[in-house]
């Protein structure tokens, strides 16, 4: 069994000059000063979608990127008290993926800070037998955080729970991984 957890960072929108890219750059160039885990990007942005979803080559993608993770953090913004219906396309292109691996959230926002958005999600991905974590990053106010370069105003503010979020992440993740080695959850349930 490979030690590293394979963490795949899902972008959460689409729009042209969206928020998320400063939010997503951010959370990466934190994740590359912690060891223990590779990361993938699968970025909406990136894939073709129709009027009914992602086509066929953009599933093909989603469904290699999360098929190989372990374990996913979405960067996710809140549009009108809810998330993006990009997310919504990109997470029901597939099922099996998402089963038996946990979820985390870098959320962000208004007043407050995306949570409206993480709570829906949670419902989601407990059909898709999936695990939520409970410990998120959630920026209120998000655009007054970040410099106009991209820096965060008090990176030890934002760091302290994206360390504690990734920790318990990895932790689900291992645990997981081996669950499913262990045994075909499929079978199981």
């Amino acid at each position: 069994m490979s030690e590293k957890i394979r963490i795949a960072i899902i972008y959460g929108s689409a729009r042209e000059e969206r928020f998320c890219d400063t939010v997503a750059n951010w959370l990466l160039s934190e994740l590359e000063g912690l060891s223990g885990f590779d990361v993938a990007i699968l970025d909406p942005a990136r894939l073709t979608f129709t009027a009914s979803g992602p086509d066929a080559r953009s599933v093909a993608e989603i469904e290699m990127q999360l098929a190989r993770a372990d374990a996913f953090i979405i960067v996710v913004p809140e549009y009108n008290h809810g998330y993006p219906g990009v997310l919504k396309a990109l997470i029901d292109s597939t099922y099996k993926p998402w089963h038996a691996k946990p979820v985390a959230f870098v959320s962000y926002g208004g007043v407050s800070g995306g949570l409206r958005a993480v709570e829906q999600l949670r419902l989601v991905f407990a059909e898709l037998h999936a695990v939520a974590i409970r410990d998120t990053v959630s920026l209120a106010h998000a655009w007054s955080q970040f410099d106009s370069e991209g820096n965060p105003m008090r990176p030890s503010q934002m760091k302290g729970p994206l360390i504690v979020m990734v920790n318990r992440l990895l932790w689900w993740a291992r645990a997981l991984r081996a669950a499913r080695w262990e045994s075909v959850y499929d079978d199981a349930a």
